[in-house]
């Protein structure tokens, strides 16, 4: 790829990328259509007495966010999604953790907020690489004084 970002990092830098991009997507997209599960059945019970609305509305709003998290991972935003999908993951797994239950899917979403804040660091290291193997132009300067 270039000398300064290597290519091995590259490739994982890929997959992370469309992995955490394409996951958030669908799952936010199927929060509508409830496909893999019925989505408000992971909704803490204090979540739910404190909402102004209902399990399946506050799952369309959550729904909508994925979607953007996953979107910005896929385009130019890829740092910034994923350090909001890191964040987001773990507010996630304290939600599964209140619950009582899904002990098991909390742990899953915090490793894959790991996963998604080595995205958001890998694509800083990414981005100074290829800055830095991009030629810059020099300065013209007249003469130094002595």
């Amino acid at each position: 790829m270039n000398k300064g970002f290597d290519s091995r990092l590259d490739q994982g830098w890929w997959v992370l990328r469309i992995g955490l991009g394409v996951g958030p997507f669908l799952a936010g997209l199927d929060k509508y259509f409830n496909l893999l599960t019925n989505w408000t059945g992971y909704i803490s019970p204090l979540a739910l007495k404190i909402l102004p609305f209902s399990g399946q509305t506050f799952m369309h709003i959550v729904g909508v966010i994925e979607m953007i998290v996953g979107l910005a991972i896929l385009t130019k935003w890829t740092r910034v999604g994923a350090y909001v999908a890191s964040a987001w993951l773990v507010l996630i797994a304290i939600n599964l953790v209140s619950t009582g239950m899904f002990f098991d899917i909390a742990v899953r979403d915090v490793e894959m907020a790991l996963a998604a804040f080595v995205l958001a660091r890998i694509t800083e290291v990414r981005r100074d690489a290829l800055q830095s193997d991009v030629p810059h132009e020099r300065i013209a300067r007249g003469p130094v004084a002595a």
